[in-house]
């Protein structure tokens, strides 16, 4: 059974910087892109970034551009999230996400780890 466990988060105040981790296990991890989504209180569902199964190629949503860093270790199977200048609206839970990009309910999910930016 597919599996990803994310780990990491915690609380920081603005400015501050987080990494996540998320550990794959029950599929072949070099092969598939990942992700990394998260969601706030009340709100959907938002893509974060993505990486190409190899990590030659990533992609991230406007509002994180230059704060945040995806990044994958094939050989211990894990994707990780650099977030820097962290801000208020950055507070979410995340999570990490089997494919470059899945945004339908069943897509495979881990169970999230929480971020909390405030002062």
């Amino acid at each position: 059974e597919a599996q990803l466990v994310e780990s990491g988060g915690d609380s920081v105040q603005p400015g501050g910087s987080l990494r996540l981790s998320c550990v794959a296990s029950g599929f072949t991890f070099n092969e598939y892109g990942m992700s990394w989504y998260r969601q706030a209180p009340g709100r959907e569902l938002q893509y974060v970034a993505g990486i190409r199964s190899g990590g030659e190629s990533t992609d991230y949503t406007n509002s994180v551009k230059g704060r945040f860093t995806i990044s994958r270790d094939n050989a211990k199977n894990t994707l990780y999230l650099q977030l820097n200048n962290l801000k208020t609206e950055d507070t979410a839970m995340y999570y990490c996400t089997q494919g470059m990009r899945c945004d339908v309910p069943s897509c495979n999910r881990g169970q999230g780890t929480q971020v909390t930016v405030s002062s």
